[in-house]
């Protein structure tokens, strides 16, 4: 038979454990470079607008019509704090990126 004294042990290893795994999350970031990359450092950002953890896209940034014309750049694709502090505000039900081109 389990003690109340171990129960209660179990129970504080669990929540610690479910604690250090939400806490240690942390934003992903996805670059890519199109041509040769990026060349005068001037950005342009978008938001992506997503419904239900991402799976129904709202509105989402064109990278290509981003970047006017250029044949060389960077495309950051990235959840700033913000978008994350949206995200866990609302439960997930609408969640951001931000698209960031580099010419």
């Amino acid at each position: 038979m389990i003690t109340s004294i171990k129960m209660k042990k179990v129970l504080f290893n669990l929540i610690l454990v479910m604690a250090i795994s939400v806490l240690m999350t942390s934003c992903y970031t996805l670059t890519f470079s199109v041509g040769e990359g990026a060349k005068t450092g001037i950005e342009v950002c978008e938001k992506n607008h997503y419904l239900i953890y991402g799976l129904a896209p709202v509105k989402t940034a064109d990278p290509s019509i981003m970047a006017g014309g250029a044949k060389d750049y960077t495309v950051t694709i990235t959840h700033t704090f913000v978008d994350g502090l949206l995200n866990a505000i609302t439960g997930g039900i609408y969640t951001l990126t931000t698209t960031i081109v580099k010419k």
